[in-house]
């Protein structure tokens, strides 16, 4: 049996805060091979999802401890949705349909999510990553995050 204990999530935040990322993965699954890909993220605060979609699987995050914040956008990247996810709040966990664009933005330190979606997992497939969307360590980042973060339903990524 695997569990995911309070110690884990624990763990699993240290790893976050010492990361250049501001996250930490551990996998459930025991392989790439595997059919279910099944992980827990902690994330802080400050780390950054850039905007993505997966082309040809669902996503099914459940909260485990703290806040997220759920955005859709839409292919030119404008939100269409936001959604607060987890602790203090009626949602407790969210699917995607394949091909939506989306992020996540953690409203809370040591934030932790489990994510369920098919597999086997293949990095060159994985994820389309939005063009419109800083990438990771640009210097653009800070501010599309601080953007993306108060940003109403119906703007615009500004290009």
């Amino acid at each position: 049996m695997k569990l995911i204990s309070a110690s884990l999530l624990d763990e699993m935040t240290a790893k976050a805060s010492a990361s250049p990322r501001r996250r930490a993965h551990h996998n459930l699954h025991s392989s790439a091979s595997d059919l279910v890909q099944r992980f827990v993220v902690v994330a802080h605060s400050d780390s950054y999802i850039r905007p993505h979609r997966h082309l040809s699987k669902s996503e099914l995050c459940t909260i485990v401890r703290g806040r997220f914040e759920v955005v859709e956008f839409d292919a030119d990247g404008t939100i269409t949705a936001r959604n607060v996810i987890g602790e203090g709040t009626d949602n407790l966990a969210f699917e995607l349909p394949m091909k939506t664009w989306h992020t996540l933005l953690p409203l809370t330190d040591g934030a932790a999510f489990v994510e369920v979606k098919e597999g086997p997992y293949d990095p060159a497939t994985a994820a389309e990553f939005a063009a419109w969307a800083p990438e990771e360590g640009s210097a653009e980042k800070a501010a599309f995050q601080r953007w993306i973060s108060t940003a109403p339903v119906g703007a615009r990524v500004a290009r």
